[in-house]
């Protein structure tokens, strides 16, 4: 009897591995198993192996003083706040380089991608020679190449290079006026942010327009206008509700005003550089798979040529140009940990290098490291994907 039973349960194994639905179904599951018994040996032997070493595991070492100084802040923080608040400036501090190295990246790539494509010779030639010149050195070099440059070819401050009233270029760093915003700023702002929502309310409306009429306003002109010159308006009506302390001279140094330090300007214009050529080859790519049946129709219909470029070439051209540009944000992000060669104090320096070398914490502090970035990328591809699906064909 046992023999008949286990032979059926054979029969009915048989029958589902046979069948397609459900072997894929068993397969996902064996593979998940897999992954989890993985994951727990790993874990088990990780913890043997501190406990072998006399460590403990755990993250009460973020409240321990962090007794380190760093050279750029946006957050006040002195030596004797904690190994958390630190890791919120070196935080802070990437991502200022992601996000400004994404928009000059992005600028100068499609400028760059554009010119790639011009009739003229000389212009052709001189973008082809940068990209193709970037594309093929490490940005690690491009990194150490600006800063060295900086910090090599300009003076002391005491021999400051001032190219206007105010700014002064050093190889300690770049000072300029810090504004000081007064009493009656906040109508500025206000008035800018009613800008922004009605210039986004407008654009919709003259697309709309457009559509069932073919009327087209200009949109980008007046957004322009709108953005900033109803902000300018407000700030005169409001008196004029800001000044500016001026960088100056005192001892071997320049004190008040901001300062731009060399460390991140020399990261952010190698990383910018470096990915902007990445970025002008994939929009060159984007507007070459456009039809140029849709720019001959354009001229047909006497449309101007940036008319051309602007509403028809580049929206259609986006659609292939987004998807690969996601992975030159990802990759400007995750090279800006390059910041460590240079002194420049981002999330891998402090949390990553100080703080682990002072802790001796070398797993936990790798492991939020790891978070913070997969974090950062996953948020940037959900942003990306989102903007994608938005410029999406729609088919009826």
């Amino acid at each position: 009897m046992a023999a008949i039973e286990q032979e059926s349960e054979q029969l009915t194994l048989g029958r589902l591995w046979s069948d397609k639905r459900y072997r894929a179904v068993i397969t996902q599951i064996l593979v998940v198993a897999g992954v989890f018994m993985l994951v727990a040996y790993l874990a088990v032997n990780a913890v043997q192996n501190l406990e072998a070493l006399g460590k403990t595991f755990g993250f009460e070492f973020l409240q321990a003083p962090a007794s380190y100084d760093i050279n750029q802040t946006l957050i006040p923080y002195n030596s004797r706040d904690t190994h958390f608040r630190a890791a919120v400036v070196g935080l802070l501090n990437t991502g200022l380089i992601a996000i400004t190295g994404c928009i000059f990246a992005t600028i100068l790539g499609f400028i760059m991608g554009v010119l790639r494509l011009s009739s003229n010779w000389l212009v052709n030639r001189i973008v082809y020679c940068y990209i193709e010149f970037t594309r093929n050195v490490p940005v690690l070099v491009q990194i150490l190449l600006w800063h060295g440059v900086i910090v090599t070819t300009l003076g002391v401050p005491r021999n400051a290079l001032s190219p206007m009233e105010g700014v002064y270029l050093t190889n300690r760093g770049f000072y300029v006026p810090r504004p000081v915003f007064e009493d009656g700023f906040g109508l500025v702002v206000i008035v800018f942010l009613a800008a922004i929502v009605g210039m986004i309310v407008f654009s919709r409306w003259a697309r709309k327009h457009q559509e069932e009429t073919g009327q087209i306003y200009p949109v980008f002109s007046i957004g322009v206008g709108a953005i900033i010159g109803l902000p300018l308006i407000a700030f005169f009506i409001a008196g004029m509700p800001m000044s500016f302390d001026t960088p100056e001279l005192k001892g071997f140094n320049f004190q008040g005003g901001m300062v731009l330090k060399p460390e991140f300007t020399a990261l952010w214009f190698a990383l910018s550089v470096y990915t902007a050529a990445f970025i002008a080859e994939i929009v060159r790519a984007g507007i070459q798979a456009v039809s140029h049946g849709q720019t001959e129709a354009s001229y047909a219909l006497g449309i101007k040529p940036n008319w051309t470029m602007r509403l028809i070439i580049i929206p259609q051209a986006l659609r292939v140009i987004v998807p690969p540009l996601t992975s030159q944000y990802l990759n400007l992000t995750k090279n800006s940990s390059l910041a460590i060669a240079i002194g420049y104090m981002d999330i891998v320096a402090t949390l990553g290098g100080i703080t682990l070398n002072q802790t001796g914490k070398e797993m936990e502090s790798m492991m939020i490291v790891l978070m913070i970035y997969l974090t950062i990328s996953l948020l940037i591809s959900a942003f990306m994907n989102w903007y994608n699906r938005r410029i999406a064909l729609v088919e009826r």
